[in-house]
């Protein structure tokens, strides 16, 4: 008997997942035709928005009403916790797509058992981006690790895209990106390089602007943001002096 009762219970759920699956098909079928430039392989339930759908596409959450008829386009707020989990989704997606370049691939200053790490979208020839880099030796003598991934503004192809290909392919990176952004002369070598694929990242990211601060939980600082600050919005405090240990 008991073991009947225990055929009988894994086999109640499963017309439930069997009608939830069907569910999810037939409103995959309607989205095709409403939202034709939208890939769909990603749409699911759910889980903040109960008996709705959810797909991302690009870096937007996107709800879908239980009868495939509604989109919600906008950020949804707790209101309980007062948290925006649209754009605490944003920022896991923005720092996995960041970490997934890999150090290899970007300009890395600062300790390798840094307390906090941020990750700049950089333009060599911008005038706040040097502004920062200023900042770099501050911020990497609190401990802070600085990455550097090259957004070049003007485009793919434009001087400032060749001069990041050039800081890139010199002996020794960490010099070149500080010449070039005090608007010194590079040795225009050509080589293999990540710089077209951070450029289009930025893109994806929809960065706008440089410099653009990516915290390493995936907050993000739009502009030039002072080393002091920055050291307290990361919640890095300096070292005591000497001085000033009584």
């Amino acid at each position: 008997m008991l073991r009947v009762l225990v055929v009988l219970a894994l086999l109640l759920p499963v017309p439930a997942v069997v009608a939830a699956d069907a569910n999810l098909t037939e409103a995959r079928e309607k989205l095709a035709e409403r939202l034709p430039n939208v890939p769909l392989d990603k749409l699911k339930r759910s889980t903040t928005m109960p008996g709705w759908y959810e797909i991302e596409h690009g870096m937007q959450l996107l709800y879908i009403s239980p009868d495939a008829k509604h989109l919600f386009l906008g950020d949804l707020v707790d209101l309980e916790t007062k948290t925006n989990l649209t754009e605490t989704w944003r920022e896991h997606v923005a720092i996995q797509a960041i970490n997934a370049v890999g150090e290899k691939n970007m300009i890395v200053m600062g300790p390798a058992d840094a307390k906090r790490t941020i990750t700049v979208f950089t333009d060599v020839d911008c005038p706040y981006c040097a502004q920062l880099h200023k900042d770099v030796p501050e911020l990497t003598k609190n401990g802070v690790k600085v990455r550097y991934l090259f957004f070049p503004r003007a485009g793919i192809g434009s001087e400032t895209y060749r001069r990041s290909v050039a800081v890139w392919c010199a002996a020794d990176r960490v010099k070149a990106v500080g010449i070039a952004k005090a608007g010194g002369k590079l040795d225009m070598k050509t080589c293999s390089n990540p710089v077209e694929s951070h450029y289009q990242l930025g893109r994806q990211l929809e960065v706008n602007g440089t410099p653009t601060i990516y915290l390493d939980d995936g907050k993000i600082l739009g502009g030039y943001v002072p080393s002091a600050r920055l050291l307290a919005i990361l919640n890095v405090k300096p070292p005591l002096k000497t001085s000033d240990v009584r």
